[in-house]
């Protein structure tokens, strides 16, 4: 970048610097944007085995580059050695789906009602795909903005999350020693201050044809009204405020299990963490019993010692908003039964008992270490509860019943949803996406070459024409 300003990114434990980032300019998002245009022609025309083989050399070194991405992750955003151990192996293994797809990008030839005219429907690159990628799982999140966009043959500008900035250089860094063309990959690390600015230019600019945006609903509304204003597609992957249905036959000690996985892994920073844990009448109370004990064993503690499962949350902002929809649930009649507000960045897991529509807990996403409990008659009453949200991506249905789950399943309006597994579940060649507040559009697998190319219908007319003029 032509910018040598820099800005710093302190570590949300202790104030000391995390990182110091290039604070790159306006000037400096376009320079990228025109880099990465210039690179598409050459790029694109890339056989897919020749791109399979770059992504590949990637995937090599980004999982070489484990380690540094393990520190960066625990030092910007407190992360625990686990959560940053997963982020890099889901991560690598996200570039390699990514290449196999490269000759999977396929299209089909359509029966034309014009005798001798062949038609087909051609999958083909859309040019410049701008990819922003958020802290709360950034290695995950960043390389999914643009391992799959490459494959399809386009080529990419990650900007950086303000947060967690070298953290994602370092996967710029690996996909650089790669050998892709001159510009065929770009990053844009920027300061909190003008991020607004940086992402406006980049939307604007002409050469971008794609966007996707994994973060917050809000920004997500900024993001695709700026990108409306060009017709520009754009992939968002938003908020959440994710269901966790126990129904009166489950397995309470596999469902306890698997909703406190859900609810509390990454102290609860998660896109798709359990937020809501929707109880039947009938096994309420022996749920919320065994499902408290287990939360109270979930203490926070500095990740760099490794010593507790819980790290710290990513900043004293999410503590207060956390510790606010505590006093809001209490003053209203809930019950604490685990867990305490919390007095710094590292908070404990707490669980929030009798939570109703009048709090702020049943509706506003925490993305922090607390869970709401709410009850619910039966069956239906709480399909009803797990659907009175405006988010809809990852839900959950424990049962007893295979067939009982699915059905259940089937009725909850959500992107993604699980029988007898926890909300967060993520692999690479699944499609992820959500619906209402949490977005549009589906990330990993064959839906993610719908998201990133371009569908067109060409014909070949292989007789004389005849036309009625």
């Amino acid at each position: 970048m032509a910018s040598t300003a820099y800005f710093e990114r302190l570590n949300p434990l202790d104030g000391t610097v995390a990182s110091r980032s290039p604070r790159a300019t306006v000037a400096d998002a376009i320079a990228a944007a025109d880099r990465a245009a210039a690179a598409f022609p050459q790029w694109s025309a890339l056989g897919p085995n020749a791109r399979r083989a770059v992504l590949n050399r990637a995937a090599d070194a980004l999982d070489a580059r484990a380690d540094a991405l393990v520190d960066a992750m625990k030092t910007e955003i407190g992360a625990t050695e686990g959560w940053a151990r997963f982020n890099a192996t889901l991560a690598v293994g996200m570039v390699r789906e990514a290449a196999a797809l490269t000759t999977q990008i396929g299209g089909e030839v359509i029966p034309s009602d014009k005798p001798g005219c062949l038609a087909m429907a051609v999958r083909e690159p859309a040019g410049v795909v701008l990819g922003i990628a958020p802290w709360n799982a950034p290695i995950i999140l960043g390389v999914r903005a643009i391992a799959v966009p490459l494959a399809c043959g386009n080529t990419v500008i990650l900007k950086a999350s303000e947060t967690c900035p070298r953290t994602h250089s370092l996967i710029i860094e690996a996909f650089a020693e790669a050998g892709f063309p001159e510009g065929a990959v770009n990053s844009v690390t920027n300061a909190p201050e003008d991020a607004g600015d940086i992402v406006g230019a980049l939307i604007d600019h002409p050469a971008v044809r794609r966007i996707n945006f994994t973060g917050s609903t809000h920004v997500g509304r900024i993001i695709a009204k700026r990108a409306a204003e060009h017709l520009k597609p754009v992939l968002l992957e938003l908020g959440g405020k994710a269901p966790f249905v126990v129904l009166d036959d489950a397995d309470l000690d596999e469902a306890v299990k698997a909703a406190a996985f859900g609810a509390f892994m990454n102290q609860g920073q998660i896109c798709m963490s359990t937020e809501r844990i929707i109880l039947v009448d009938a096994i309420a109370d022996a749920f919320a019993e065994k499902f408290a004990a287990k939360a109270a064993t979930l203490v926070a503690g500095d990740p760099r010692e490794g010593k507790t499962p819980l790290g710290s949350v990513v900043d004293i902002k999410t503590v207060n908003h956390v510790n606010a929809l505590i006093d809001d649930a209490l003053a209203k009649g809930a019950r604490l039964l685990s867990g305490a507000k919390g007095t710094g960045v590292l908070m404990s897991a707490t669980v929030i008992d009798g939570v109703t529509p009048e709090m702020n807990l049943y509706r506003d996403e925490s993305f922090g270490p607390v869970v709401a409990i709410i009850r619910a008659k039966d069956e239906a009453d709480a399909i009803r509860i797990a659907n009175d949200s405006e988010y809809g991506l990852s839900a959950a249905v424990f049962t007893g019943d295979a067939a009982r789950g699915l059905r259940v399943a089937r009725q909850i309006r959500s992107g993604i949803c699980h029988v007898n597994g926890p909300t967060v579940h993520d692999e690479a060649q699944m499609p992820f996406g959500g619906v209402g507040a949490s977005g549009y559009g589906r990330f990993g697998g064959k839906a993610g070459i719908d998201s990133f190319t371009e569908l067109r219908w060409i014909t070949v007319e292989t007789q004389s024409g005849h036309f009625p003029i």
